[in-house]
């Protein structure tokens, strides 16, 4: 049984029973059953039953906002914005399941017809972290319904209570629909669970998204089955600023980038890339800005920055702030930890340090910044894609020129390039993922739906 904790007090909620090998044994066997039943459902159908999960949701906006809020730790408007995106990924996945299809091609042979087609790969495992506990599971659940798979659902253990409660709503909907409510499966566990579903044959699919240490081992599980999976790993987003930026854009987009969701989105900024002219002055605006984010309890309306997750997470800012000054960084501000219940740090920059620090190199899941300063556009995009992560990627300039290059083959080497709006958040119409240690996979749009299906010729 684990107990779940509220980040804000540290308080437990309530526990949770996890499973056994033995209820993921029968699981597995549900959803390979329920499977049976999905695929021959016609996909505009099942499309219909989409839609109706994502109006469930919507009816439940605001509890479940709260219940992310109060089980995870970010404030009030992003747990509802997050269940939002589950209910946008619904909507999009239902005009996609009247539209996927694959070419017919012009036979060399006469008489003879070239037929792509795409069918479901079967049953597809998601394994989901702590920081987006709803909106990663419905970009992947949703299409991968409509294109003909069930799910197999494994939530961070520290908030289970959302997996759960997410669950039940889907279920009910599929139930109302006579279809089994195990198409949807969801089983709480650890590592071991986590271990199982990567070294399942049965599992035609693992999507996973968490760390690069532990997306590195799912990897290896996977591919020693010649399975498939789809990787959401970590970030070492920047955001460069050029001499000609405009400041007013650059200021709130930088303070949201790393202090939102106190710093633990794989889409954070934590590098900050000032053109040396515009260094001191972006400096001192920033850390004014800083000075007024509005901390509080996260179910608050009026608080801007909550907690972080849990107590090792502080414990890592901590350390990442001693080897920061260790490296050569100054603390502008922030750097402590804030006397008060719970999980509470303050937002943090650091200044002085070289683009090559070894802290600068690492991502740490916390709202630190690191504000380095360059002289010449080719090096610093350079040091935006000497990190190993290509999640994000942002610059800010009028300079038409420069922004072409920066999204050619010799810019960013991210899988989300941004100009003049910051690293974090993206949305779901574009294939969401990142290049090299970041994984390479993509999930929600564009044709991101290829990953849960395999192709006939």
């Amino acid at each position: 049984v684990v107990t779940t904790y509220c980040p804000a007090n540290n308080e437990p909620i309530a526990s949770v029973r996890q499973a056994s090998l033995e209820d993921y044994e029968e699981t597995v066997k549900k959803a390979k059953e329920a499977w049976k039943v999905w695929a021959d459902i016609p996909a505009p159908k099942r499309g219909e039953i989409v839609r109706q999960i994502g109006d469930a949701l919507r009816q439940k906006i605001k509890v479940l906002g709260s219940l992310v809020s109060l089980e995870m730790g970010k404030i009030f408007v992003e747990g509802v914005g997050e269940v939002q995106e589950y209910v946008d990924v619904c909507d999009y996945a239902v005009g996609l399941s009247r539209m996927i299809g694959g070419p017919i091609l012009p036979s060399e042979r006469p008489g003879h017809a070239l037929i792509e087609q795409w069918n479901p790969v079967g049953l597809v495992g998601i394994i989901t972290a702590f920081n987006f506990p709803v909106a990663v599971y419905g970009w992947n659940s949703a299409i991968a319904m409509i294109c003909g798979n069930a799910c197999l659902w494994k939530g961070a253990p520290t908030t289970s209570l959302i997996s759960v409660a997410v669950t039940k709503i889907i279920a009910k909907v599929l139930e109302d629909n006579k279809v089994p409510g195990a198409i949807c499966s969801l089983v709480c566990g650890g590592a071991d669970i986590g271990t199982a579903m990567a070294r399942d044959e049965r599992m035609d699919l693992l999507s996973f998204t968490g760390s690069t240490k532990v997306g590195k081992q799912v990897a290896l599980m996977v591919q020693e089955r010649f399975g498939r999976s789809l990787l959401e790993l970590g970030g070492n987003n920047a955001i460069i600023v050029f001499e000609d930026a405009d400041l007013n854009l650059v200021i709130p987009s930088a303070l949201f980038a790393a202090v939102g969701t106190a710093g633990q989105r794989c889409t954070t900024a934590r590098r900050l890339f000032l053109h040396e002219s515009v260094h001191d002055e972006v400096v001192a605006k920033l850390a004014k800005a800083y000075a007024q984010v509005r901390i509080g309890d996260p179910w608050d309306s009026d608080t801007l920055y909550g907690p972080l997750h849990t107590k090792e997470a502080v414990k890592m800012f901590l350390d990442a702030v001693d080897q920061a000054k260790q490296q050569g960084g100054s603390v502008i501000c922030g750097g402590k930890v804030i006397n008060r219940p719970g999980n509470y740090v303050e937002p943090t920059i650091v200044t002085g340090l070289p683009h090559d620090a070894p802290i600068v190199h690492t991502e740490t899941f916390a709202p630190i910044l690191y504000v380095l300063k360059f002289k010449e556009e080719e090096e610093v995009f350079a040091w935006n894609n000497e990190v190993k992560q290509g999640l994000s990627s942002s610059i800010f300039t009028k300079d038409l020129g420069r922004i072409f290059r920066w999204l050619g083959p010799r810019g960013s080497d991210c899988g989300i390039v941004n100009v003049n709006i910051p690293t974090s958040g993206a949305e779901i119409g574009g294939a969401f993922g990142g290049e090299k240690h970041t994984g390479g996979g993509r999930e929600s749009g564009s044709d991101s739906w290829k990953l849960y299906m395999r192709r006939s010729t």
